[in-house]
This record gives structure tokens, sequence and C-alpha cells, in this order.
């Protein structure tokens, strides 16, 4: 397995669409994949190859001199468990270092709406050395809530 930059906003796009429709128990929202597919064509995404296929990929906003945000990320339920997220989020934070940015963030779904996928999107990040901030309850909608995690290099 590889992980490449990618730089064409149509493959981008691609590559974020074909991999979010894998996977229902996080991106079962129609219009929020495309959102998404849309969103990625402006950002710096790396992506996860099992040979010529996309397996994997994280996408990422710099919000200011300080901090990047993960705006979405995605791996195929095949390939989970296999250390291709934490790869990712290694290139992502290389990046970050390099573009002498102190912060890196990521909004998820809280606690507080029992779900098990999430659960483990949670216990994935925390592993990683992200921490809890701060819950904003209403930012998506009263059933998601908004965790937002931050990492400090």
């Amino acid at each position: 397995m590889k992980i490449e930059e990618v730089f064409d906003p149509n493959t981008k796009s691609l590559i974020c669409s074909r991999i979010l429709r894998t996977l229902p128990d996080w991106f079962a929202i129609e219009k929020s994949i495309i959102d998404y597919a849309e969103e990625v064509r402006d950002l710096k995404l790396y992506a996860t190859f099992d040979n010529t296929n996309p397996v994997g990929f994280v996408a990422v906003k710099i919000h200011n001199e300080f901090t990047a945000e993960i705006i979405v990320m995605g791996i195929m339920n095949d390939f989970h468990r296999r250390g291709i997220g934490a790869s990712l989020i290694a290139c992502v934070e290389r990046f970050c270092v390099a573009k002498g940015l102190q912060y890196l963030t990521v909004k998820t779904l809280d606690a507080s709406a029992v779900n098990e996928p999430y659960e483990r999107t949670r216990k994935f990040y925390k592993s990683l050395g992200f921490v809890p901030l701060e819950v904003f309850p209403l930012y998506w909608d009263k059933e998601n809530p908004c965790l937002f995690l931050a990492k400090h290099f």
C-alpha cells in the first residue's frame, strides 16, 4: 500500500465520493457525500492505494497560520485496523509541522449520541493524541452533537 498526495480536483472528488459511499455507518446522507466530494476539490488530500485502487483518504483545510483541520476522512471497511488511518494522519501531521502549524483539529459525533461506529472513531483519534476540547450540541443538529478535538505539535 502506498500513500500519495492527490492534486487533480476531479480525482479528489471521485476518490472521496467512492470511498464515502462504502461507509454507510458514517456517511449515510447523500447530500453530505455530495457536499464533501465538492469540498475536497480545493483541499489538500492524501489517499492510500492498494495497487491503483484508492482505499482510504484524508482531506485537510488550513484555517490560519496556526491550525489545520481534518475535514473528512474515510477508509473502506475491508481495510480498517491495518494502520492506514494512522499513516494518513501521520502524513497530515508532517505537512502541518513543515508548514509551521501548531494544531490539527477534527470534528466528530460526541459520545452523548450513542453510535458504535463513532465510538471507534473517537477512540482512533484519542489513540493518536487528539484531545476533546468542547462539545457543540447544535453545530450540526440536536441529534448529532459535535465533539471538537485537537492535537498540538
